[in-house]
C-alpha cells in the first residue's frame, strides 16, 4: 500500500492545485450527474452520490452547480448528456501500468484523446487484461489531521465499521476497507463526530514499481497531460515514489 499512499497523498496536493484552476469542477459535477443518474437523486438513499456531493463541497464546487447536476442526473431538469464510462489500460513511463477512467458522451473522442497523450508522452494503450489484474477496488476515506485527532482516534472509530488499516499520509490519514464497508466506516467517523475529506472506491494496485526522480518527472506529466483531456475521469497507476523524490518534485 506504500505506493498507493504517496500517491494519494500527491494527488491530494494536485488536486488542491487543479481546484483552485477550476480544472476539477467539471469532472465533479459530472460525477454528481452520473450517480444521480444511476441511483436516484436523494443522497440519503444513495452513497454514491452522498460522497459525490461532499466531495464537490469540499472542492469548493458552488451548491447551485451540485443541485443542477442532481435534478439533470435525475431527470428533473432537462440538459443531462448520456455518459459513458470507459477503462482503458496502459503503460506509462518506466513500465509503469495506468488505468484511465473516462466519462464521455464520445468514445471515439476520449480514445483519440487518451491515445494522443500516451503516445507524446512516452506512454501507450496495452492488451486487454494485461493491467487490469494489478488493480482492485478498495474503500478509501481522507481524513485531515487536525489538533486533537489522533490514529488511535480513528481505530477506535472504525475498527468495528470494517476498516483493513490506517496509513498516515503526513498532512492527512487514510482508512482503507474493502469497497462494501465503506459507507460503514465514513458513517462511523460522522457518528464519531469526526470530519473527512473524501469518501471514494479507487482502484489499488497490488504491486508497485519503484521510479526515480527522471521517471517520475516523466510518469507525473504523463498524468497531467492525461487530466488535462476533458474526457479523463481518473488515472490509477502503480508507481511507487520516495518522500525524498516527491520533495524534489516539488509538487
Amino acid at each position: 500500500m506504500s505506493g498507493h499512499s504517496k500517491w494519494a497523498t500527491t494527488k491530494h496536493k494536485k488536486a488542491v492545485i487543479d481546484a483552485k484552476r477550476g480544472k476539477m469542477f467539471a469532472k465533479l459535477i459530472k460525477n454528481v450527474e452520473v450517480a444521480a443518474r444511476i441511483g436516484g437523486g436523494d443522497p440519503t438513499g444513495n452513497p454514491t452520490l452522498y460522497d459525490a456531493i461532499q466531495k464537490a463541497k469540499k472542492s469548493s464546487v458552488p451548491n447551485d452547480n451540485i443541485d443542477r447536476a442532481v435534478k439533470r442526473g435525475s431527470g428533473l431538469e432537462a440538459g443531462g448528456a448520456d455518459w459513458q464510462t470507459i477503462m482503458y489500460e496502459a503503460y506509462g513511463p518506466n513500465g509503469v501500468a495506468m488505468l484511465i477512467e473516462c466519462l464521455t458522451d464520445n468514445r471515439n473522442r476520449a480514445a483519440t484523446e487518451v491515445r494522443t497523450a500516451l503516445t507524446r508522452n512516452g506512454g501507450a494503450f496495452a492488451g486487454a487484461g494485461s493491467v487490469n489484474y494489478m488493480f482492485s477496488r478498495k474503500g478509501v476515506v481522507i481524513v485531515q489531521k487536525t489538533d486533537g485527532v489522533s490514529e488511535d482516534d480513528l481505530m477506535l472509530a472504525v475498527l468495528d465499521a470494517g476498516a483493513e488499516e490506517i496509513n498516515d499520509l503526513g498532512e492527512s490519514f487514510e482508512i482503507v476497507s474493502e469497497p462494501t464497508d465503506l459507507v460503514a466506516v465514513r458513517t462511523a467517523l460522522q457518528d464519531a463526530g469526526l470530519d473527512y475529506e473524501s469518501a471514494e472506491s479507487p482502484l489499488v494496485p497490488s504491486m508497485t514499481v519503484p521510479v526515480d526522480e527522471e521517471a517520475a518527472r516523466k510518469v507525473f506529466k504523463l498524468i497531467d497531460v492525461l487530466e488535462d483531456c476533458d474526457d479523463v475521469q481518473n488515472i490509477y497507476a502503480n508507481f511507487d515514489v520516495s518522500d525524498e523524490t516527491l520533495a524534489l518534485l516539488e509538487l
